[in-house]
């Protein structure tokens, strides 16, 4: 929205008001329409009814007249959408922009299996969609997530990117999971996929999950490709810290998975590579299993990870704090 427009069409006669912490809602009346204006940060919905379709149609073009802000295209940028339980409004969903480089720009940070097998999946499109699970492994600060968001600027044209901030609810409440996967979500152009992201759901795909979560795991299962999925274009993607071998076996079952992806360190080589070959390694700070992206940034920042001295007397071995 505009900063300033009212969304308020010539003539009309403000009959309410009200407003509460970031939303607002306006009932307004002219000759023969009556309208809505409910608002939240910089959106906006208006409702117009009518005593005719042309006099609807009239008054709405007159309120939302140049109403629409048209900001800088920034291209670095893709809109990603957060779900969350609010105790006041229950499932709510808000945007934001996210900075998000190139694939080109970041494949350096994964060792060579990992980026060929992105290679694949920031290409992939509609068409090419069989299976409706994405999921990532491996580590903690080995960029999964940093994967992710570049993926979602690589499917911006054919998917909305939506990540849900308490995964754990999502698959027990009902009413919940039917908001987010099943509901139509207001100005998503019919075709369009979504891709709902759950973060470190370690608890919710492990190997005695369904023991531990319950009908969560079974409600997962089937969004991906069950009944409750059926005629509906959603993907979930999943990042855990788990190895594959501690997965629940229905997680990874052949058919399920649009793509399976470890996501490890980099080699001691293209650690040593990504620092820019320095002859010195750093003072030697990379050990012989290579390093992670997150201990790399910060090697070129110039930090160092707390670390213990190895009992074995092994230069390369430390334990991060």
């Amino acid at each position: 929205m505009r900063s300033g427009a009212t969304l308020l069409p010539p003539s009309a006669t403000v009959l309410r008001a009200a407003r509460d912490d970031d939303r607002s809602a306006t009932l307004a009346e002219g000759d023969g329409w009556t309208l809505l204006i409910s608002r939240w940060n910089r959106g906006a919905d208006v409702t117009v009814t009518a005593v005719d379709d042309a006099l609807a149609e009239k008054v709405l073009r007159q309120a939302v007249d140049g109403a629409e802000d048209e900001p800088e295209p920034q291209p670095e940028n893709v809109s990603m959408g957060f779900w969350y339980v609010s105790p006041r409004r229950g499932p709510h969903r808000t945007t934001r922009q996210i900075s998000a480089g190139t694939w080109e720009e970041i494949r350096g940070n994964y060792t060579a299996p990992v980026a060929e097998a992105m290679d694949g999946l920031m290409k992939v499109t509609p068409d090419d969609i069989a299976g409706r699970l994405l999921l990532l492994h491996g580590p903690p600060g080995t960029g999964k997530t940093s994967a992710l968001r570049t993926l979602a600027r690589s499917w911006r044209d054919w998917c909305q990117v939506d990540c849900v901030l308490d995964p754990e609810r999502l698959f027990t409440d009902v009413g919940y999971l039917m908001d987010i996967a099943i509901g139509e979500e207001d100005g998503t152009p019919k075709g369009r996929w979504r891709l709902l992201l759950l973060e470190d759901c370690d608890e919710l795909i492990r190997g005695e999950a369904k023991h531990t979560a319950g009908q969560a795991l079974s409600r997962l299962l089937n969004l991906t490709d069950g009944l409750l999925g059926q005629g509906r274009n959603v993907l979930v993607g999943v990042t855990t810290n788990e190895d594959l071998e501690r997965l629940h076996p229905a997680v990874v079952r052949p058919g399920r998975c649009l793509a399976r992806i470890e996501v490890g360190k980099l080699t001691r080589s293209e650690a040593v590579n990504w620092l820019g070959g320095e002859a010195d390694d750093r003072d030697g700070v990379i050990g012989r299993d290579g390093a992670t992206l997150a201990e790399l940034y910060a090697l070129r920042r110039g930090t160092r990870p707390a670390s213990v001295p190895s009992q074995l007397g092994d230069s390369d071995a430390g334990l991060y704090l």
